[in-house]
């Protein structure tokens, strides 16, 4: 059986970042789109790096990406385009600063079709993951399947963040992810 991050995060047997963000953030729900967003974005950043990497970084993005307020990296220009691509505090990489942008703009419009990101989410609950990753691509930009994947875990809409016999495990089920809820209502 492979690892889990539970284990992984439990090898380590010191504060770090993963030991923060495992016990604090980790398949958790999020309410927030912004929040969300921010999360996709990350997500989306770490694709071809490790995860310690993204942590390390991430409050530059929140600085670099203005808190990942929807409506305003949904308007950024090629000017602050170009200035991201010169942040050394953030993933350099212009694609993924494109789709960045891109989905803001989709997330602007899911906004007025749905209300909220979390709506639209909620209102396609429960999904496999192979449909979720389905949806998302027809959606968004620069999201495969591990993206997809660790994007829901990671907001508990998929089970899978925490093992049974983590003590965090009990934390996030009391908040009641949307994993713990099989069908639609």
């Amino acid at each position: 059986m492979a690892a889990t991050y539970c284990d992984y995060v439990r090898g380590s047997g010191k504060e770090t970042v993963h030991r923060h963000y495992h016990d604090n953030e980790y398949g958790f729900p999020i309410h927030d789109d912004n929040l969300l967003f921010a999360r996709l974005v990350l997500e989306i950043n770490q694709a071809g790096l490790s995860w310690d990497t993204i942590l390390k970084k991430k409050d530059n993005f929140f600085r670099a990406f203005d808190n990942f307020e929807i409506a305003k990296v949904a308007k950024y220009t090629e000017k602050k385009k170009e200035k991201l691509m010169l942040d050394a505090g953030i993933i350099r990489n212009r694609l993924k600063i494109e789709a960045t942008v891109h989905n803001a703009n989709c997330l602007l419009a899911i906004q007025k079709e749905f209300g909220s990101f979390k709506n639209w989410l909620d209102a396609n609950h429960p999904l496999t993951k192979e449909e979720w990753v389905k949806l998302f691509k027809k959606t968004f930009r620069f999201t495969g399947g591990e993206i997809v994947n660790e994007f829901l875990m990671s907001t508990g809409y998929l089970p899978g963040a925490h093992t049974a016999d983590c003590p965090v495990y009990k934390k996030v089920a009391k908040q009641k992810p949307m994993w713990l809820y099989g069908k639609k209502k």
